[in-house]
């Protein structure tokens, strides 16, 4: 004979169980399956969109060199604030100048059967910028080193707001991945019936840099030339088509 407060227990845990289960299987997606009659097909396609940048990207500082560190130290603040100066009246916003490094290093003499020998100190400070009017970007370039920038590296073109574009490589992706179903399926002697699945896979890829390293410009040289061209994004889709008479 099962008791009251025994079988109230033994429903709550029960009920329990099945929660668990039900749980459990609510997390576990459905596997991709075809008909009785049909056949999976599974497709990767990859497209591209191309747009002309907008933003630029590249990193600028000064390196000093003096006999001890605080003295290296010292002159490359005094130079670094210049360069700082030239970046606001260029009109680069706060949140587009980023500092990515600052270094104090000795600077050794090697002679041969001796140790090495420190003969001063070279300090670095570097930060990374946005200019985001490209058709000021040579005029930026120039105040920055005549500013006393003697490290210059970039640009690097990128799209600041890229969504629009990567959807339209997405749609042409799958545009692509259809176009290769209907053709499998014609050879086979079969159609497409449905999408089982689409996810995206292998990731997008980047705009590919433009580097160039300046140093010591001459600062009565006219602006830079700069020519942005164009920046492809790509997208990659997987696509499971099912097929069938």
């Amino acid at each position: 004979m099962i008791r009251p407060a025994a079988s109230l227990l033994l429903a709550s845990t029960l009920a329990l169980g099945a929660l668990v289960m039900t749980n459990a299987n609510a997390q576990t997606p459905a596997p991709a399956i075809a008909s009785s009659d049909g056949t999976l097909l599974s497709v990767s396609a990859h497209a591209e969109a191309s747009r002309v940048p907008d933003v630029a990207s590249l990193s600028t500082g000064v390196v000093t060199q003096a006999a001890d560190a605080n003295a290296a130290l010292k002159a490359n603040s005094a130079e670094m604030a210049k360069v700082v100066a030239a970046i606001k009246a260029a009109g680069i916003a706060e949140r587009d100048v980023q500092t990515s490094g600052i270094s104090i290093q000795p600077q050794y003499r090697y002679a041969e059967n001796q140790p090495p020998t420190i003969t001063g100190y070279q300090a670095s400070n570097t930060v990374n910028i946005k200019v985001r009017d490209i058709a000021r970007l040579g005029d930026v370039l120039d105040a920055l080193v005549v500013s006393g920038a003697n490290q210059v590296n970039g640009p690097s073109f990128e799209i600041d707001k890229p969504e629009a574009a990567y959807d339209e490589a997405r749609q042409s992706a799958l545009k692509l991945a259809q176009a290769r179903a209907d053709m499998y399926a014609k050879s086979l002697g079969l159609r497409v019936r449905r999408i089982v699945s689409i996810s995206e896979g292998g990731g997008f890829q980047p705009p590919m840099p433009m580097m160039v390293k300046v140093q010591a410009m001459d600062a009565r040289m006219e602006s830079a030339p700069v020519s942005p061209g164009e920046t492809t994004l790509g997208a990659n889709l997987d696509v499971v088509f099912e097929l069938g008479r």
